[in-house]
C-alpha cells in the first residue's frame, strides 16, 4: 500500500502457494491484544492517525482526515466521501498502530466488511517497525487484505527488498464479499499464511530468511485504511458511490512461544535483562521490596511471571514473593515488587523496538521503566522516551 502497486507480482520459485480449502484454527495461539471498538471514539492509546494528501506513494487522490473514522456499536467505520479538501476531491482515514503496538509473529486477523466501487481500496496491512529509519521496500510489509474496485477478490501479498523491490502475492474470490468476513495471517519464522474465514488460500516462505526476506523476522505494525483513486483501482467514476464506509468489527493478534513478545502461558516466568549493561532485573526484598537491575545471572529472585491484560498491557508478578511490580509515582518513579493486585499502577505497554528489544511504558504515567544505573541501581519509571537505558530483552 505504501508504494506504487504492479501487480506483476514477482514469482519466486523457492516461494510456494498455500493450497485452497486448508481450515486453520488458533490452535496453541494466546490472544495478546485486541481491539474490539466497543468505545465511542477511536482508542487512541492503539491508534495514530495519519493525516494529509499527497498521494501516499501511489498517486491516490483522498485527503486523510481522523473526522472520517468513527466508532458506534462496537463497529470502527472509516468513511470515504467526495468532498473538497486541502486541495483534493476525496476524503478518508488512514490509522496505524506504529510505536504503540508493533509484533513479531503470530495470528494476526479482523473481522472487515469492504464496500465495492470503481476508485475503492480498502486495506488491512502491515509495515516494519523500522520503515521511518530505513524506508520503504527494506522496512518489509505485509498486506493481510486489500480489495480494489467492483471485484469480488481480496489480495494478500508481502513486499521487501532484495537489490530493489520485489513482491509476492496471491489471492482469492470471496461470496458475498460486501458481507462480514475475517482475515488473517498466521506468521512464523518459517512462513506467511494467508486465510478468508479461516480457509487458506496462499503461502510465503520466509525460513532462514530465504531470498533476503529478513524483513519479515522484526517487529511490524498495523494500518487499516480506505484509499480512493491511485495507481492500482484507477479513478472513481460518474458511477461510484459516494459516500462509502469500510467497516472494522474487531482487530486481534494471537501469538505462542515463537513469537515477540512472549507471552507465557499461566505459571509461566520470564527474566527482565537490560540491554545497556546486561543486568537483570531482581525484586530481591533485602532491597525494601524496590525493584533493581544489578543481577548478572538468574535465580527466583530475577524471575517474573508475565501476565497479559485484557486491554492489551502486561504485568509482571515476582516469583519470590507473588507480589506485581508497580510503577506508583509516589515513590519517586521507582519500580517496586509489593502489590497484591493489578491496577493502573502495575500495567505496562509493551513496545517493540528495531533491534529486537522492547520498552516498557508505564499505563499510570506513560513514562518508560529505566535501568540507569546513575540511578542507585533502582528500576525507575520518569524517562520520557527510550534509549538504551530503556530497551529490555524479555525472555
Amino acid at each position: 500500500m505504501f508504494r506504487g502497486k504492479i501487480f506483476l507480482l514477482v514469482l519466486i520459485t523457492v516461494l510456494t502457494l498455500g493450497l485452497l480449502g486448508i481450515p486453520t484454527a488458533h490452535g496453541a495461539y494466546t490472544l495478546v491484544w485486541s481491539d474490539e471498538f466497543d468505545g465511542s471514539a477511536v482508542n487512541t492509546a492503539n491508534w495514530t492517525f495519519e493525516t494529509g494528501g499527497g498521494g501516499w506513494g501511489n498517486n491516490e487522490l483522498q485527503y486523510y482526515r481522523a473526522e472520517n473514522a468513527t466508532v458506534s456499536g462496537g463497529v470502527l467505520t472509516i468513511t470515504a466521501k467526495k468532498e473538497n479538501y486541502g486541495g483534493y476531491a476525496y476524503t478518508s482515514a488512514r490509522l496505524k498502530t506504529q510505536n504503540k503496538r508493533t509484533w513479531t509473529y503470530g495470528r494476526i486477523e479482523a473481522r472487515l466488511q469492504v464496500p465495492q466501487g470503481q476508485g475503492y481500496w480498502p486495506a488491512f496491512w502491515m509495515l516494519g517497525n523500522n520503515f521511518s529509519s530505513v524506508g520503504w521496500p527494506a522496512c518489509g510489509e505485509i498486506d493481510i487484505m486489500e480489495c480494489v474496485n467492483t471485484t469480488s477478490t481480496c489480495v494478500g501479498t508481502i513486499h521487501w527488498n532484495s537489490g530493489g523491490h520485489v513482491s509476492y502475492g496471491g489471492s482469492r474470490g470471496v461470496s458475498g464479499m460486501t458481507g462480514w468476513h475475517t482475515y488473517s495471517i498466521e506468521w512464523t519464522p518459517s512462513s506467511i499464511k494467508w486465510f478468508v474465514d479461516g480457509v487458506q488460500y496462499h503461502e510465503a516462505n520466509i525460513a532462514n530468511s530465504i531470498n533476503s526476506t529478513e524483513e519479515f523476522h522484526r517487529p511490524f505494525f498495523l494500518i487499516l485504511n480506505f484509499a480512493v483513486g491511485g495507481n492500482w483501482p484507477g479513478s472513481p467514476s460518474s458511477s461510484t458511490v459516494f459516500p462509502a464506509a469500510y467497516k472494522i468489527d474487531y482487530v486481534r493478534v494471537y501469538q505462542d512461544n515463537g513469537g515477540t513478545p512472549t507471552p507465557p502461558p499461566s505459571g509461566g516466568t520470564v527474566s527482565i535483562r537490560c540491554s545497556a549493561n546486561n543486568l537483570y532485573a531482581s525484586a530481591d526484598l533485602n532491597v525494601g521490596n524496590y525493584v533493581i537491575g544489578n543481577r548478572s545471572s538468574v535465580s527466583t529472585w530475577e524471575q517474573f511471571t508475565q501476565v497479559t491484560n485484557s486491554d492489551g498491557t502486561v504485568s509482571f508478578r515476582a516469583s519470590a514473593n507473588g507480589m506485581y511490580v508497580s510503577a506508583d509515582t509516589n515513590l519517586g518513579g521507582r519500580l517496586i515488587a509489593n502489590r497484591s493486585s493489578i491496577g493502573t499502577w502495575e500495567k505496562f505497554r509493551k513496545i517493540n523496538n528495531s533491534n529486537g528489544t522492547v520498552s516498557l511504558q508505564a499505563l499510570s504515567n506513560n513514562m518508560y521503566v529505566c535501568c540507569d544505573l546513575n540511578e542507585s541501581a533502582y528500576l525507575i519509571a520518569n524517562r520520557s522516551s527510550a534509549g538504551t537505558w530503556e530497551q529490555f530483552t524479555i525472555r
